[in-house]
C-alpha cells in the first residue's frame, strides 16, 4: 500500500497551530523522534527529549512554543507551533490513519450466519464465521470481524468495530463508534453465588451490560453483566486489555483504565477518573469524579474528594521488605506497649508535681 501524503499547509489548515517554514512541503505519516525520516513529520512533546529533536531527520516538528524558543536554530527543519503537541499528534495520526485505511468493507460474508430475526443496516459488515443472534440490531457502518458471536436481541450502535473473537452476549447495547478488540467478552455472568451450609448455589444475572458512545475496550477484557440491575459504562470511557469489571459496576463518562485493573461488583466509579495498570477497586465502594489511581494501587475504601491517590509500598530488596513487614505486623503490639509508656510517663509526672507541693 502507498501511504498518501500531505502539505504541510493542508495539516495546519485542519488542525491549527503556526507554520513556520515551507508550506508546500508533504509528508507521508508521523514518526517517533528517531524514526522520523525525511518523509515524516514527528512531534516533541516532553523537554527532556529536547536533543533527540534537534537529530531528528524529520522534515517538520510539531512542538510548543517554549520548545520552539529552546531549541532555536539547533533544529532545521519546519515547525508547526501548538499549545498542545501531544493532543496535535494524536489528531494528526488519526487523520493519516483514515486516509490510508483499507477500503470500507459492506455486506455479509458468506461463512457468516445471521438469523432472519436478526436486522443489518445495509452499510454494516459482518466477517467471516461470525454470527448474529434473532432480534440484534447492527447499525450503520458497523464493522464486525471474523468469528465474532453476537447473541440475541444486542445492539451495536453506528460505526461501531467489533474486532475477531469478541462474545457479546443477550441483551447487551454498544453504543456508536465504539472499539472492542479481540477476545473481549461482554456480558458474562457476574460473580453471584450465595452459600448455603458449604454449598454454592448461583444467583441468576439478569441484567445487561449497557455501553455508551465512544467507548474503546481492549483485548480479552470482560465485563460481565449486573444481576438485577444493568452494569453502566458511560460514554469516552477506555478500557485496557485484560481488565474485569465486575457485575453491576458504573463507570463514569472519560474514565481510563490501564491494563490488568480490576474492578468488584458494584463499584460506581466517577468521571474522568485514571487508573494505572493493576489497580484493585474492591466491590460496593464509590469513587469521585477525578480521582486518579496509581498503578498497582489497592482501592479498599470510597474515595469522595478528587486527587491522586497511591496505596503501596515502595520496592526494596526481598530481605528488607521482609523486616518491613515484621514490623507492620508487630505494629499493633508496639502501640500498645507504647500506651502503656505514655501512662507510667504522665504518672511520673503527676506524682513530681504532687512532691513539689
Amino acid at each position: 500500500m502507498t501511504n498518501k501524503s500531505i502539505r504541510l499547509s493542508e495539516v495546519v489548515d485542519r488542525f491549527g497551530g503556526t507554520l513556520i517554514g515551507e508550506q508546500t512541503i508533504s509528508v507521508i505519516g508521523i514518526a517517533p523522534l528517531s524514526d522520523a525520516t525525511e518523509n515524516h513529520i514527528t512531534f516533541l512533546s516532553n523537554p527532556k527529549f529536547r536533543t533527540q529533536a534537534t537529530a531528528s531527520k524529520a522534515v517538520a516538528l510539531i512542538l510548543s512554543e517554549a520548545d520552539h524558543l529552546a531549541i532555536g536554530d539547533t533544529y532545521s527543519g519546519a515547525r508547526i507551533i501548538s499549545s498542545n503537541p501531544y493532543v496535535y499528534f494524536a489528531k494528526l495520526a488519526q487523520y493519516f490513519f483514515h486516509i490510508n485505511a483499507d477500503p470500507v468493507e459492506t455486506g455479509i460474508h458468506s461463512s457468516a450466519w445471521v438469523s432472519p430475526q436478526a436486522t443489518i443496516a445495509p452499510s454494516a459488515y459482518i466477517g467471516p464465521h461470525a454470527s448474529v443472534e434473532a432480534g440484534a440490531i447492527v447499525g450503520d457502518g458497523a464493522w464486525i470481524g471474523a468469528g465474532v458471536a453476537i447473541a440475541k436481541r444486542v445492539v451495536i450502535g453506528a460505526q461501531s468495530k467489533i474486532n475477531a473473537n469478541v462474545s457479546i452476549y443477550n441483551d447487551c447495547i454498544i453504543g456508536e463508534r465504539c472499539v472492542i478488540h479481540s477476545g473481549a467478552v461482554i456480558g458474562a455472568d457476574g460473580f453471584g453465588f450465595a452459600n448455603e451450609k458449604g454449598k454454592w448455589i448461583k444467583i441468576p444475572q439478569t441484567g445487561r451490560v449497557v455501553i455508551g458512545d465512544d467507548v474503546e475496550i481492549g483485548a480479552n477484557t470482560s465485563i460481565d453483566r449486573g444481576a438485577l440491575a444493568d452494569t453502566i459504562i458511560e460514554n469516552g470511557v477506555i478500557l485496557d486489555n485484560q481488565i474485569q469489571i465486575g457485575h453491576n459496576c458504573h463507570i463514569g463518562e472519560n474514565t481510563a483504565m490501564a491494563g490488568c485493573v480490576g474492578v468488584a461488583g458494584s463499584a460506581k466509579i466517577g468521571k474522568n477518573c485514571t487508573f494505572g495498570g493493576a489497580a484493585m477497586v474492591l466491590g460496593h465502594l464509590t469513587i469521585a469524579d477525578n480521582v486518579h489511581i496509581s498503578s498497582g494501587s489497592m482501592v479498599s475504601r470510597s474515595i469522595l474528594e478528587p486527587g491522586q491517590y497511591t496505596g503501596f509500598y515502595p520496592l526494596a530488596k526481598n530481605a528488607d521488605w521482609e523486616k518491613t513487614a515484621a514490623i507492620v505486623r508487630n505494629l499493633g503490639s508496639m502501640r500498645d506497649k507504647l500506651r502503656v509508656v505514655e501512662k507510667a510517663i504522665k504518672q511520673n509526672e503527676a506524682n513530681s508535681k504532687n512532691e513539689q507541693s
